[in-house]
């Protein structure tokens, strides 16, 4: 029997990962009425475990968010697997999901994330979270020492190159389509100073045997032995809902995100974003951070403002 839902939420959480579970556990102990729509489409799913959580350190995202949707059912917090679809703001926000219903809600918390847009190589994909990565703080641990190259997307790529040496001192830049004069000569020395080979050409292909990466092949033939590669993925900013409801933007290296206060309110009122709706550089633990700050935050706007009306009666 498909849930008849509320038409009258105190809140909307839409997004079910870190950011928006956390805002829903605050916003569930403190007895408000709250709704978390989640589409199931974790950011980290390829991941095989989240690092640098304190207590939760090497535990699988799907584990995690598990628990979590356990904890805010024990506040009365429901949960539907849906999309929204539309979005309007009026005194309150009406919000059409996929499965043709309709609820409305006095607070709306977008915490929809971003998606990894990866290049288009060949073998990249199908090892992405396993031996192809993209953040050292996320993966460095489990594969340091190993030989490891680093696919340059923009000259921003020096930066993860220079990062990673930190974890290993076998690091190889391999410029891709970057442009050897892209560089600048401070790029050049740091990088020397940091023993990175960098590599000029175009990679043609990812390399794997028996379930491992095993290296990149340049456009010339060239193969290059390695174990790991780095990669930073396009950030795509789930952004649509925040759009279509008017909140201003900011543009980024990474992407258009939300401007928003210290609390994650956007200039919407009643709109609040968190995780990386709210910025790229969001990890679980700060994406569960900015979450609880959204959802007392949102407890506090609520209660005063149903003070402050019923003071004026």
């Amino acid at each position: 029997m498909t849930e008849r839902l509320d038409e009258s939420c105190e809140v909307v959480v839409v997004g079910g990962g870190a950011a928006g579970l956390s805002a829903a556990l605050v916003l569930g102990r403190a007895r408000r009425r709250t709704l978390v729509v989640d589409a199931g489409e974790p950011r980290n799913a390829p991941s095989a475990h989240l690092q640098g959580y304190l207590t939760r350190d090497g535990m699988s995202p799907g584990e995690f968010l598990e628990i979590g949707r356990e904890e805010i059912a024990r506040y009365g917090v429901r949960l539907v697997r849906d999309r929204v679809v539309d979005a309007a703001k009026g005194d309150d926000f009406t919000l059409s999901l996929a499965s043709g219903r309709t609820v409305r809600a006095r607070q709306l918390v977008v915490a929809t994330g971003l998606k990894d847009e990866l290049p288009p190589l060949p073998g990249l994909a199908e090892r992405f979270g396993q031996d192809v990565v993209h953040c050292p703080y996320c993966h460095g641990w489990e594969v340091r020492d190993r030989a490891t190259g680093v696919l340059a997307t923009s000259p921003l790529s020096v930066h993860q190159a220079l990062m990673v040496t930190q974890w290993t001192d076998d690091v190889r830049l391999f410029l891709h389509r970057v442009r050897e004069t892209e560089l600048t000569d401070e790029d050049l020395r740091r990088l020397a100073a940091a023993g990175v080979l960098v590599v000029p050409g175009e990679v043609a292909e990812v390399l794997a045997a028996e379930d491992r990466l095993t290296g990149v092949r340049l456009a010339d033939g060239t193969v290059h032995d390695r174990a790991v590669l780095y990669v930073a993925p396009r950030a795509v900013p789930q952004n649509d809902l925040l759009v279509r409801l008017g909140a201003e933007l900011r543009e980024t290296p990474f992407g258009s995100f939300p401007v928003i206060d210290e609390r994650g309110l956007t200039t919407v009122p009643g709109l609040w974003a968190a995780g990386n709706a709210s910025g790229f550089a969001e990890q679980v633990v700060n994406s569960a951070s900015r979450g609880y700050r959204a959802g007392a935050a949102i407890n506090g706007e609520l209660l005063f403002a149903d003070l402050d009306a019923a003071a004026r009666v």
